[in-house]
């Protein structure tokens, strides 16, 4: 059975590269042409087994999300 969750902003992708530092890691995600960054405890990143090549999403919550539009 899968895991459920309350956010709805899931950006499905696949993971690039993992940096680990001593106690935060640094985990880079490709989402489409975009690539999202994530800092994420280090025992977080051991404990998900991440590695380049794994198939991710990447959940944003913020309370605040801006848009930008180009000016025509």
């Amino acid at each position: 059975m899968g895991s459920a969750i309350s956010g709805r902003n899931k950006l499905k992708g696949k993971v690039i590269e993992v940096q680990l530092g001593d106690i935060m890691a640094l985990v880079s995600v490709q989402v489409g042409d975009n690539i999202v960054d994530s800092v994420i405890t280090r025992k977080s990143a051991e404990q998900l087994n991440l590695k380049p090549g794994d198939d991710v999403q990447a959940l944003v919550k913020a309370t605040e999300v801006m848009i930008l539009k180009e000016a025509n």
